[in-house]
This record gives structure tokens, sequence and C-alpha cells, in this order.
């Protein structure tokens, strides 16, 4: 139970939620370990708290593999986060674009654990070891138009889950084609643009050139 910040008289006329904060508060003084006897003092609250003060970003630890982008969004801090997921205080426009293009999730996809066969993200080997662009103020400003026009093409099915939205059979056009102009702003930021030798015609990098040019980004940070 949520009781963060919660009044005294309420717990009080609750005989169930007064029963069960006297079992917690019992529990814990029958610890052997200090610390948790310690917060018998605090029967209500949870030893460690990490749900944020502000919104935050949702990053779902596990997903499908069928899918071709994690369905990651913005969340009320009224929304209390389990630890079936990762989240990302005080993001902005542009951490939300990056994170959700296809160049994080060519990442992603090559070096995240797995859940049977579904993709299994993780806050130590995803994103900490994720190497970010360094976008001139031009193309930060392209990604957050970007991201937010993905945001506003959510926006467009209120009563559709992001589950809904994100198969690839059931997609809305609208936020596919929303997707693919942030990938391009994410791509055109990182360079990930060559000329091909054979057409002579420039074209953006596949996903297995796009993990090669990451790799090589991550040899360069961790030297």
């Amino acid at each position: 139970m949520w009781l963060d910040k919660i009044k005294p008289a309420e717990i009080r006329h609750c005989p169930l939620i007064l029963e069960r904060i006297s079992k917690v508060r019992e529990m814990r003084l029958a610890s052997s370990k200090e610390a948790t006897r310690k917060f018998a003092d605090y029967p209500m609250r949870f030893m460690e708290i990490r749900q944020p003060e502000t919104d935050y970003l949702l990053i779902p630890r596990v997903s499908s593999e069928n899918r071709k982008y994690i369905p990651i969004g913005y969340i009320s801090k009224d929304v209390i986060s389990t630890d079936a997921n990762m989240i990302l205080p005080n993001a902005t426009l542009y951490h939300f674009g990056v994170l959700t293009s296809n160049v994080h999730m060519a990442w992603m996809r090559a070096v995240c654990g797995r859940l049977k066969s579904d993709y299994r993200y993780s806050n130590t080997i995803v994103y900490n070891n994720f190497p970010w662009c360094s976008p001139t103020d031009e193309q930060k400003a392209k990604i957050e138009k970007t991201a937010q026009g993905i945001l506003d093409a959510r926006a467009l099915y209120p009563d559709c889950s992001l589950a809904d939205l994100y198969d690839e059979l059931t997609m809305p056009p609208e936020l596919r084609k929303a997707h693919q102009e942030n990938d391009k702003a994410v791509m055109e930021a990182y360079g990930f643009r060559i000329k091909d030798e054979q057409t002579g015609k420039f074209r953006w990098l596949t996903e297995s050139e796009t993990v090669a040019r990451l790799m090589h980004m991550y040899q360069e940070l961790t030297k």
C-alpha cells in the first residue's frame, strides 16, 4: 500500500490498514538487522522510496520482441511505478526523442538481456552504456519537435493502450510516420548518414551499421 504522506486520521479510521501497519511494525522490530528495526518507527512507509516528485519517463523492463519500438512515455508523478519499470525523472523531449528512436532501439536490441526471447531493458547495461550524441542547437530543437510529434500522434487515439499502438500490425499510420521523422532527426544528430559507394546517393545507416558506429563511440568514451 502506498501510504507516503498519509494523514494519521485516515489510517486510524481504516481498521484494515491500521492492522497491516501494525504487522509491519512487529515484523521490523523482530528483524535481526538493525536498519530494519530502525524503520519500525515508520511502519506506513517502504524502507526505500524511489518514486519521483515530478512527472517522469517510464521505460518497461520487459517488452515484446515483436515491437520495433519499446513503448515508453511520460507518466504523472501521481502514478506509482513498480519495479517492473525503469523511471527517468526530469526527462526532456530531447531525452524522450533519442530514447524512443531507432538508434537507441538498435543499441537496446544488441546489448539487452532477454526474458525468454523478449527484450529485457536495464539501466546498467542498456541505458548507462548508451553513447549519446552531441547535437547542435538546431538538431536538438528538431528532435524535440519530432518527439512531440510522437506524443501528438498517440493523443489521436486516447482509447488505445500503448500495447495497441505499438503492435506492428495495428500501429496507426500517423504514429509510424511520427516515429520515422524522429528517427531521421536523431540519425542526423549522430551523423549516421553516408554516401553509398555504388549509387553515389546519400542513405541512412542500416541497424547493423548503426550498432557498429555506436560500439565505436562506446570504445572511444571508455578509453
